[in-house]
């Protein structure tokens, strides 16, 4: 009688296995990340204390990359800025 129950069950796992691998049944192995704050961004004249205090969410393998590119953009452009004003003004 026992061997209905191990019937039974090999029959759950390869009907499940098999709805997994048809897509019948949703497997998501990394869901959405979840933000707990604002996007980080920083204002147009920004300074060392702005940058000291931005946070970004953590995800799966380390920090949301798209937060981390935006203000990786922001600080680019402001240090070519400053870069810019710093050689107009050796050239004076």
């Amino acid at each position: 009688m026992i061997w209905v129950f191990f019937i039974a069950i090999g029959v759950l796992l390869v009907g499940g296995f098999a709805a997994l691998v048809v897509g019948r049944v949703g497997y998501d192995p990394l869901a959405e990340p979840t933000t707990t704050q604002a996007d980080p961004v920083l204002t147009e004249e920004f300074g060392a204390g702005e940058i000291a205090a931005v946070r970004f969410d953590t995800a799966l393998r380390g920090y949301r990359m798209d937060q981390v590119d935006a203000v990786l953009d922001q600080l680019q452009h402001r240090i070519e800025e400053l870069e810019a004003r710093l050689a107009a003004d050796h050239r004076r």
